[in-house]
């Protein structure tokens, strides 16, 4: 089972946009997993009709049971997270929880108990483009946004075998954080979707870093590569000294953006577009590369 996945260290730099454009050239050939579970946005342009959902219960949080507390404050005097509201009886703010479980040891009338806390939900469902979709929401202020990421790789994973396609294309999150590194665990090739900003050097660098970790081969494609010649000149030299894939320059053009606010990928909107084009001839270099990469 092969897994590409589409990362950027920092936002905004297009990477959503070029997954969906893969997406569009693959067809049905491959299952798509959308593993920004804390900002999805994929199903913007794909359209997902939804087949099934599944609750996500991860963390735990506590609840008081009223009839049986006193208020007599121990709960309040050990917890750390100002989660405790003091009253009669005393309340639980849920958002503030981190579910540690202290208060539930201390209560002398045993009145806390943990529960399970709804996180959020994922779904698994098939597109506009005829491929079957695998993604998630994470709920607001929920927390293990890694776990989620998981969940989702093995939905994706199992609806491959299920419809007996070798290969998972996943849009990845952005940053460095936990759901990046769950994203890249297992993967066979990642490509790193750049700009030539400071930030966005920077940030490569960074990605890069995880990526190489893990032991997962990586392509750059540098996007908006013409707005400054200065950084474009530095992310060519890292990448050179790294032994990084340089997959593509892409131009700034606001068409790009004119084919997302139409619920489009570029190619569909512009298909003779250099920046479709150019999608296009690297994405079966892609595929030839996921053939070819063992881990490093």
């Amino acid at each position: 089972m092969k897994e590409i996945v589409i990362i950027s260290g920092k936002g905004g730099t297009g990477k959503t946009s070029i997954t969906a454009a893969f997406a569009y050239l693959a067809k049905g050939s491959v299952v798509l997993a959308d593993c920004d579970v804390d900002a999805s946005d994929l199903h913007l342009l794909l359209k997902p009709e939804i087949k099934r959902s599944e609750n996500f219960y991860s963390s735990q949080v506590a609840v008081i049971d009223g009839v049986a507390c006193t208020s007599c404050g121990a709960c309040y005097d050990v917890c750390h997270f100002d989660a405790i509201i003091p009253g009669t009886p005393y309340k639980i703010d849920l958002i503030s929880c981190e579910g540690c479980g202290y208060c539930e040891k201390v209560c002398p009338e045993k009145a806390i108990t943990m529960k399970a806390n709804l996180d959020g939900q994922w779904f698994i469902s098939t597109t506009r483009l005829g491929s079957h979709l695998a993604h998630a929401r994470l709920g607001i202020g929920a927390e293990n946004s890694g776990k989620l990421v998981s969940v989702v790789k093995n939905v994706a994973k199992q609806l491959a075998q299920m419809l007996k396609l070798d290969t998972i294309l996943i849009d990845g999150p952005p940053g460095i954080s936990c759901p990046v590194i769950s994203t890249l665990s297992g993967a066979t090739f990642a490509v790193i979707v750049t700009e030539p900003t400071v930030s966005g050097l920077h940030d490569l660098k960074r990605v890069y870093e995880i990526a190489r970790r893990f032991r997962v081969g990586t392509g750059v494609i540098i996007n908006k590569a013409d707005i400054n010649k200065n950084n474009y000149n530095k992310i060519r030299e890292f990448i050179d000294i790294q032994g990084i894939k340089h997959l593509a320059d892409l131009p700034y053009d606001t068409t790009f953006t004119k084919a997302m606010t139409e619920g489009k990928t570029i190619i569909e909107y512009t298909p003779d577009n250099i920046i479709s084009r150019t999608l296009a001839n690297i994405w079966p270099q892609i595929l030839r590369l996921t053939e070819n990469t063992k881990k490093q």
